[in-house]
């Protein structure tokens, strides 16, 4: 019999194999590159536009301190799948709950695998819609009754033309120069808002206690944290503002079918065993892209939902499920510094679904998009004006 200690080191080498070695070829055609740039558009895509909204609901101090500690339960809970992985001799996420919790774990995780990455599906859309609706207003001689300013039309044009043919790629290593693309965006946007940090702030009237430590809605801010639209904040006649917005709106609509392929993976391995056919992969593509965009054309604010499916949807792929397959697995001793951290991850993510629903019910977030802020009036701007030294 293998003494533990023993047992302990070729888990953490294995650990460092799996993720140190070279997979063999599966039928993908990914380089490090693009594996690159699809898994930081991911990450990072548009969510990063939604942090200041975060920011706001938690208060600062607090949501700068929930961002590194989500940060490092993520990658820990990367860690757990490894060793929980190595433990049970499987080598992706839900082999390992299948083995771990049988069929019913499977299934549970795959609903929450495909509903998180589905609602945001629809949230881009809406986002896409909102966004581009508020750029073509700014093209002269587009008036009120434009169906450039219809966000169905939006909607509906984006989808048949960009987001649906570019989904319909199988191999996720050709969205890796769409990523690219977004990343670049994203940046642009980035250097967008700085500058309007700078000139734009003695416009805006400061916030009471926008410096306080910590808010009731820091758990909600968790939810919305990858949703939130920065640009809601911006008058529709600042230029370089909509300049802006039309980079968000292409960096969403490229974020799109990375969503896409992970919903499309998911029904495959329930579904079809891993193998879809050509014709069933354009099917299952069309049935889930349309869909969504049925449901973003009838709903056009998703706050509540969207606040649901992070405290829902993505605290138990994070926070609960890795945590609960890593201390089923585990021979170690309860007081094992493993054993000790996936116990504390595993209760917050409990409190944190708890505590997150009650209060997305009891205070729901409101629904604003579009709505021009109060100090866009030409009133207030004059008055504004009217302070500030020549």
């Amino acid at each position: 019999m293998e003494p533990p200690a023993a047992a302990a080191r070729q888990v953490e080498t294995d650990d460092q194999i799996a993720l140190l070695s070279k997979p063999k070829n599966k039928g993908g055609n990914s380089d490090l590159a693009s594996a690159g740039f699809n898994i930081i558009n991911s990450i990072i895509g548009s969510g990063i536009i939604g942090l200041p909204y975060s920011m706001k609901e938690a208060g600062f101090p607090l949501g700068v301190l929930l961002l590194f500690v989500v940060a490092y339960i993520t990658d820990y809970s990367i860690i757990l799948l490894i060793k929980g992985g190595n433990l049970s001799s499987t080598k992706t996420y839900q082999e390992l709950v299948k083995k771990t919790y049988g069929l019913v774990g499977y299934l549970i995780l795959s609903t929450l695998q495909f509903l998180y990455p589905f609602i945001a599906m629809i949230s881009y859309n809406i986002i896409t819609g909102d966004t581009l609706t508020k750029v073509f207003q700014r093209i002269p001689g587009v008036g009120l009754d434009n169906v450039l300013i219809d966000r169905h039309f939006i909607i509906l044009l984006t989808t048949i033309i960009f987001t649906l043919p570019i989904s319909l790629y199988r191999d996720i290593a050709k969205l890796g120069k769409i990523s690219l693309l977004s990343l670049i965006l994203t940046i642009v946007i980035l250097i967008i808002v700085m500058v309007r940090t700078v000139t734009f702030s003695p416009q805006v009237p400061k916030s009471e206690n926008a410096w306080i430590f910590a808010k009731s809605n820091a758990v909600q801010a968790i939810g919305v944290m990858s949703f939130g639209d920065i640009f809601e904040n911006y008058c529709r006649d600042d230029n370089l503002a909509t300049f802006g917005r039309f980079c968000y709106g292409v960096t969403v609509i490229l974020t799109f079918p990375l969503e896409c392929f992970v919903t499309r993976e998911v029904i495959a391995n329930v579904f079809f065993h891993g193998d879809l056919s050509t014709v069933f992969h354009v099917f299952v593509t069309v049935v889930i892209i349309a869909v969504a965009t049925g449901v973003s054309l009838v709903y056009d604010c998703l706050g509540i939902v969207l606040e649901l499916n992070g405290v829902l949807s993505a605290t138990p792929l994070v926070f609960i499920i890795p945590s609960a397959c890593y201390l089923r697995l585990s021979k170690e001793r309860w007081n094992h510094s493993d054993n000790l951290i996936s116990g504390l991850i595993l209760v917050l993510g409990v409190l944190v679904m708890a505590v997150g629903f009650v209060m997305t019910v009891l205070y729901p977030q409101e629904c604003s998009h579009g709505k021009e802020m109060f100090y866009c009036s030409p009133s207030n701007v004059s008055s504004q004006n009217s302070t500030l030294p020549p």
